[in-house]
């Protein structure tokens, strides 16, 4: 008698299911969604990404830049003289974030002379090379930086709406979003911010 080869055969061997590949691509899973996760998590708690709008940042920023804010850095400490902060104007929501550089901390008195800038009666030291202001606008007169303020900049002086514009004025401490941190794109200006 000749022996069927097709149809129902009762008789058939079961695989073998490979259960240590299925082990380690359950791991494997398990590590991918945990790094998802993490990240998720570091980048809406520690820090976001910025797009620089504008030149007032040049040379230290440029137009369509991308830079990494770290917004946890200032819940532990307070932001100090040449930090790059990221601010709302006045709070603004529906603006874009400003990029400055500190110049001046509360209890500080800020004054434009001459196109240097002084602070408490002394020529501030620059940590970016910058120009002669042109104009002082409101730090012609001596501006004291209240409690929770900060009188910001922007490294291309002639070029920049900052704390010596009314619209401006010292940036309230609530307003500072985070520290500017690194550079991210374009891939040839990617590294640390000063």
């Amino acid at each position: 008698m000749k022996k069927r080869t097709s149809g129902l055969s009762f008789n058939r061997r079961k695989k073998k299911i490979n259960t240590g590949l299925l082990k380690e691509i359950a791991v494997w899973a398990g590590e991918v969604l945990l790094t998802i996760t993490a990240t998720v998590i570091l980048v809406s708690f520690f820090g976001f990404r910025v797009s620089i709008v504008g030149p007032s940042m040049s040379p230290t920023l440029e137009n369509g830049e991308k830079i990494w804010v770290n917004r946890f850095l200032y819940k532990l400490i307070d932001p100090k003289q040449n930090d790059l902060v990221v601010f709302l104007p006045n709070g603004n929501e529906k603006s874009h974030y400003y990029v400055k550089r500190v110049i001046g901390v509360p209890g500080d008195t800020i004054q434009v002379k001459d196109g240097a800038v002084y602070v408490n009666g002394e020529a501030f030291v620059e940590e970016a090379s910058v120009a002669a202001i042109e104009n002082a606008l409101l730090a012609e007169e001596e501006i004291t930086v209240g409690e929770d303020e900060y009188f910001v900049l922007g490294d291309n002086r002639n070029n920049s709406e900052d704390s010596r514009y009314a619209s401006i004025g010292n940036v309230k401490k609530e307003y500072i979003i985070g520290k500017a941190w690194v550079i991210v794109s374009p891939w040839d200006r990617i590294g640390l911010l000063k």
